[in-house]
């Protein structure tokens, strides 16, 4: 222990003499490191940032301090004491509808929410102009108030002070919504809002039987301590109410939980690039190891213990990546405020300076690692190379493993960073299937260098002398090879992935999907209407195809006796247990669905109740033919076992439910119906007129036009890939300061070829030619597999975990071609310029 404690404290004090040189051959490391670290920090940061704040403020974003939801029915009066009996209660009402205007000329879809005066119990909600919300809902000379969107106004062209109509009602647009403090625990809306009073709802007539509509009940705890015990007293005293409850430390539980995927997806782009970047340092710590190959011959000959020599550049080594790792720690504590700028208006992100240092723990370990991980192996060649090799300059381009305590540690810190990466994720199926995908990458990439490596070496000569000469640069010694096709391949392949799951996505929605889908949907049509509304659709579109169902409102309670709320389900079967979904009843199964397991029951069946469920939302639930199912409708807990499971093909956009009842299930239940029109020969116009048409006759049916809907889907999924290019971008960098950091490294090899080729009588314009015939070569290769393998991985993805049909687009592989050649011969071509200037004879003297 004496013995050791003075050589670290040696190779410390040699490690900082070194340094004051300056880090030259470290600068791609550097930015390697720093790139990577800050892009987890930043995203990471940013995440908490929005989850902290959603917490933070969960009694403003719920608009109070418990939620209670009713479908379909309102609270009765034993349930109303009991909510009294907890506090203050406000009472609101959500449904979709249209608003028309008064001349019929035009409508458009809006969210409805009707309030009462108690509302909003936290936060506020403002209006321009500023008056208060009661005010400008009240009645004026029998005209109630609205307060609009404004981006309804926009569509149907009205201003504050127009009229409009509501169902039945008609409507004064008194002002436009400016900040509504629970709009993000309410969920996404495809429609504009329009706030109204309770009064003006009721005049609406537009809550009839069966309508969909969320009645919500929220409150003000007179004991704000009850909050934790509150759900478990509901469910004790009143056990058939079939309430969905949500507390104010979760305000917004989806919003929180597609936030963590997407920064857990954005934190694995991130990782990539720091392993990408980890190539990088490896490439940097061996070409400086190449650089101080006099300086390390020196030690070794003076009498310094290879320990001490590694010491010293392992020293140097921590300290320029303790370095990197500040920088990018600096960038991710500055994210949040940055993100503030852009992500306040639609997000709540604190704009106030604060420290997550969690998220940059987590950066900052996963820097270390991968700076360990990849500089571990070039030392360990440093310190089994002799000082007479090194001094013939000889010894590191030998490819030989260096000993196996180096080998065992890079494997440990390997695994180590694989831990961390799956440990650290919200979805570890997805971590782990990230790891062994990165894992496989490096394995084929090598596979793929030494393949061209191979190839080049026993291709046929050729007479060309360049290409001669730049063939026999790929496969020789030392040769730029693997470290070319390992530093662009991966980040090209990821690029290739990310923009073929885009692509095929947007062409899903564009194209097969808006082909196949219907025209319309018409929800809330009642029994009584159903007659004549099919025969005002034959009329409009008499070619069309009508499809009607009835249309029920239900929540899933139990899986086998087993309350949900205490069933561990996996995230892709999580969305069929939150909140109330659409279910029918049917004599038949249903056209557009296929059974897959067990049979469907007959027409006159009049047993137990059944129930036909999608398969692969059973699977993910774990449920199978015979098990229970208990759901809540109109108030009453219905139980009833599965009869079959049958593939529903989602992607239709046709009318599908994930559970289908035997019609006695809901003999005498009263309900809605809802219908699909689909007429491929509609014209806009005719589509306007059948809108029109249906709006004005039935102001109580909500129609939904197809197209608008995949239009602003689409804008969503455009935004997604906006930020998931950006984060891309971040690997694709990181893979190009690689590549300049690789090329680097051989400039030594280079300049020693260059100046010898010279002298033998070769020009300038010959190794030009040579130069850019090798990089050529070296990134056709390249993009080769970065289009089969990101191509693959696309596949996988949108064909067996999206779902959807597949294709390979053309553009993207020139995309990807173009932009492997542009950055491997002009990356390439720029560092082999000022070789070519390199005077012979100071060379020529150190061979």
């Amino acid at each position: 222990m004496k013995l050791v404690t003075p050589r670290v404290a040696l190779a410390f004090r040699l490690a900082l003499r070194e340094l004051r040189g300056g880090l030259r051959g470290f600068y791609i490391f550097l930015a390697c490191i720093a790139l990577g670290t800050g892009a987890i920090a930043a995203v990471n940061s940013v995440s908490q940032s929005i989850t902290d704040t959603i917490a933070s403020q969960g009694q403003e974003l719920l608009a109070g301090d418990v939620r209670f939801e009713l479908n379909n029915r309102e609270a009765t009066q034993q349930e109303m004491g009991f909510l009294r009996g907890l506090g203050q209660v406000s009472t609101s009402t959500g449904l979709r509808s249209m608003a028309r205007k008064p001349d019929g000329s035009d409508q458009a879809l809006v969210e409805v929410k009707a309030v009462d005066n108690a509302y909003p119990l936290y936060g506020k909600f403002t209006a321009e102009p500023d008056y208060t919300l009661s005010a400008l809902l009240s009645d004026q000379n029998g005209t109630y108030g609205a307060v609009a969107a404004p981006l309804l106004l926009e569509r149907l062209g009205l201003a504050v002070g127009d009229e409009i109509l509501l169902g039945n009602a008609t409507l004064s647009i008194t002002g436009t919504v400016k900040t509504e403090p629970d709009a993000l625990s309410e969920g996404f809306g495809f429609a504009p809002r329009l706030v109204v009073s309770w009064q003006a709802l009721a005049a609406s007539g537009l809550i009839q039987t069966g309508s969909l509509v969320e009645h919500v009940y929220k409150i003000k705890l007179d004991d704000p301590s009850e909050r934790g015990s509150v759900r478990d007293r509901a469910t004790t005293e009143l056990p058939s109410a079939g309430w969905s409850i949500r507390t104010s430390d979760r305000a917004a539980p989806s919003l929180t939980e597609n936030i963590t995927r997407f920064s857990q997806f954005l934190t694995l782009v991130g990782l990539t690039a720091l392993i990408v970047g980890g190539v990088g340092v490896a490439n940097a710590v061996r070409a400086f190891l190449d650089a101080k190959r006099t300086t390390i011959a020196t030690f070794k000959c003076l009498g310094a213990p290879a320990a001490v020599v590694v010491l010293v550049y392992l020293f140097q080594i921590a300290i320029i990546a303790f370095a990197g790792i500040l920088i990018g720690l600096v960038l991710g504590i500055l994210s949040p405020m940055l993100a503030a700028q852009f992500l306040a208006q639609f997000l709540p992100v604190s704009t106030e300076p604060t420290l997550y240092p969690g998220a940059l723990l987590i950066a900052a370990l996963f820097g270390i690692l991968t700076t360990l991980a990849f500089a571990i192996m070039p030392l360990g060649h440093a310190r089994e190379v002799p000082a007479t090799a090194l001094f013939r300059e000889q010894g590191f381009e030998a490819r030989r493993l260096p000993s196996w305590p180096y080998i065992l540690l890079a494997a440990l810190f390997m695994a180590a960073l694989a831990s961390l990466a799956i440990l650290t994720a919200y979805d570890r199926y997805i971590a782990v299937i990230f790891v062994c995908a990165i894992v496989f990458a490096f394995v084929i990439l090598r596979a793929v260098a030494a393949l061209i490596a191979w190839l080049a070496k026993r291709s046929p000569r050729v007479n060309s002398p360049a290409l001669r000469l730049a063939i026999g640069n790929i496969h020789r010694p030392g040769a730029l090879t693997p470290s070319v096709v390992l530093s662009l391949g991966l980040g090209l392949a990821l690029l290739v992935t990310l923009t073929l799951i885009d692509g095929n996505l947007r062409r899903q929605l564009t194209g097969r999907m808006a082909d196949g889908a219907p025209n319309f949907f018409f929800v809330d049509i009642q029994s009584a209407e159903v007659e004549n509304f099919r025969s005002l659709i034959n009329r409009q579109a008499p070619e069309g195809k009508l499809v009607e169902v009835p249309m029920l409102r239900g929540r899933i309670l139990a899986l086998n006796g087993k309350d949900v709320t205490k069933i561990q389900v996996p995230p892709g079967g999580q969305w069929v247990l939150r909140g109330d979904r659409g279910i029918t009843y049917s004599e038949s199964k249903p056209e557009n669905s296929s059974l897959t397991e067990g049979s469907w029951w007959p027409k006159d069946y009049g047993g137990e109740p059944l129930v036909s469920f999608s398969s692969e939302e059973a699977r993910e639930l774990g449920l199978k033919i015979g098990d229970t199912v208990t759901v809540n409708v109109l108030g009453r807990n219905l139980t009833a076992k599965i009869a079959n499971l049958r593939k529903v093909e989602w992607e239709s956009l046709s009318i599908n439910f994930v559970m289908v009842f035997s019609p006695n299930t809901f003999r005498g239940a009263p309900h809605a119906w809802l219908a699909t029109l689909t007429d491929p020969s509609a014209t806009p116009a005719v589509e306007a007129a059948i809108l029109k048409s249906v709006t004005n006759t039935y102001p109580t049916i909500t129609s939904v036009r197809v197209k608008d809907a995949i239009d602003i889907v689409n804008t969503l999924v455009a935004q997604l890939a906006t930020a998931i290019r950006a984060a891309a971008s971040v690997a694709l960098i990181s893979s190009i300061l690689v590549l300049a950091g690789a090329l680097a490294a051989g400039n030594r090899a280079r300049t020693h070829d260059a100046v010898v080729l010279k002298t033998l009588g070769a020009t300038r314009a010959m190794l030009i030619r040579a130069f850019s015939y090798e990089y050529l070569i070296l990134g056709i290769a390249t993009a080769v597999f970065a289009l089969i393998a990101g191509g693959a991985a696309a596949w996988f993805i949108v064909s067996r975990i999206m779902r959807i049909p597949s294709t390979f687009l053309p553009d993207v592989a020139g995309l990807t071609l173009i932009t492997a050649l542009v950055l491997t011969v002009g990356i390439g071509l720029i560092g082999t310029w000022r070789i070519l200037g390199q005077k012979a004879a100071p060379v020529l003297r150190e061979l």
